[in-house]
């Protein structure tokens, strides 16, 4: 009698897999019904099929976007991730045309997306590494620069740079850092802080005028290291110009110069360089450095703005070196995040 119930119970739509199968086909039955016998599944949306091949392109050509007009290319490769989400969009309308065409020209700007970014939704961490290095760029009008240099001492850096040091502010960071730090520089609005030895410390000029990038060799436990601290210009946005960058570029171009140039092998470039891995426009330095999120990071690592990150423009970046892990620290009193990396310095490079 009990097997008999049972089996009444599921053949009438209880909860067995009966069931849960009924419900499946009718929620299918509900979207996909009205397409059965309907030639116009492709001819609906061909407006929709267009426009997903035109995403499609413009993530798979983006670095041949010229920036010729308001400097268009590189405005598109700083946001260039936040394109995925039209996918999601894009679908949506398909499914509520109706139209079979403009979801299969779908798969094609998501496919291009996966192949870009992807990579970058899997966790890369390792547990592995002897330096732990940081960056923060603290925001000239922080309104509790004490405050931050404690939450930025409290990662445990070895090695920490900070950039936007206001001139009246640098005595507080000097104080608040001074007991978790025995060696630091100041050059100009940057700074960098460590627990090792810090030698040929000097300002590297990146054609501004004024002092916004530096470089020592910190004598680390696995051998020399030349540290760079780096804050290139800031974008703008202007009504008669768009996107402009120009200086920003300019000192990119210098910065990388001045790093291909350093006779040290092994290489850590921290700072706001407002400017994303995938900006054409940090080639100088981008193609010789690799970013410690890409490489051994979870997630985007996404930095600026604070209250709603929305691009990585605070990096780290190494050569000679191996990243372990990278990740984004607590917000402090800055309109930045804090960015932090733990990296492999190998024995077996050597420098002179």
């Amino acid at each position: 009698m009990a097997q008999q119930a049972y089996m009444t119970e599921t053949d009438n739509g209880g909860s067995g897999p009966e069931r849960r199968g009924s419900r499946l086909r009718s929620l299918l039955n509900r979207f996909l019904g009205g397409w059965r016998g309907d030639p116009r599944i492709w001819r609906r949306g061909i407006v929709l099929a267009a426009l997903a091949v035109v995403l499609a392109l413009v993530m798979l050509l983006h670095s041949h976007i010229p920036n010729a007009v308001g400097n268009l290319g590189s405005l598109t490769e700083t946001f260039l991730p936040w394109l995925g989400l039209l996918v999601p969009v894009l679908v949506a309308l398909a499914l509520v045309r109706k139209s079979a065409t403009a979801l299969i020209a779908v798969l094609l700007p998501a496919i291009v997306w996966l192949n870009l970014f992807g990579g970058l939704l899997t966790d890369k961490t390792g547990s592995g590494g002897d330096l732990t290095v940081a960056t923060h760029n603290v925001n000239a009008d922080n309104p509790d620069p004490s405050g931050t240099a404690r939450d930025v001492a409290a990662s445990g850096a070895d090695v920490l740079a900070l950039e936007e040091l206001k001139a009246s502010a640098v005595p507080v960071y000097e104080k608040a850092l001074a007991p978790a730090y025995k060696y630091h520089s100041v050059q100009g609005t940057v700074g960098l802080w460590s627990k090792y030895p810090m030698s040929d410390v000097r300002a590297v000029g990146i054609k501004l005028g004024w002092t916004r990038a530096m470089r020592a060799t910190v004598a680390t436990p696995a051998g020399p290291v030349a540290v760079y601290v780096a804050h290139l210009p800031s974008v703008r946005v202007k009504m008669n110009a768009g996107f402009t960058a120009r200086q920003r570029d300019r000192s990119a171009d210098a910065l990388g110069e001045a790093i291909a140039a350093d006779q040290l092998t092994r290489k850590i470039l921290l700072g706001d360089l407002n400017g994303t891995m995938n900006d054409r426009s940090l080639n100088a330095v981008t193609s010789q450095m690799r970013s410690t999120q890409g490489a051994a990071g979870s997630g985007f690592g996404f930095s600026w703005p604070a209250s709603f990150p929305m691009a990585r423009i605070d990096q780290i970046m190494v050569k000679g070196i191996e990243p372990e892990s990278s990740w984004t620290l607590p917000r402090t009193g800055s309109d930045h995040l804090p960015v932090a990396a733990r990296v492999k310095v190998t024995t077996s490079a050597t420098g002179s």
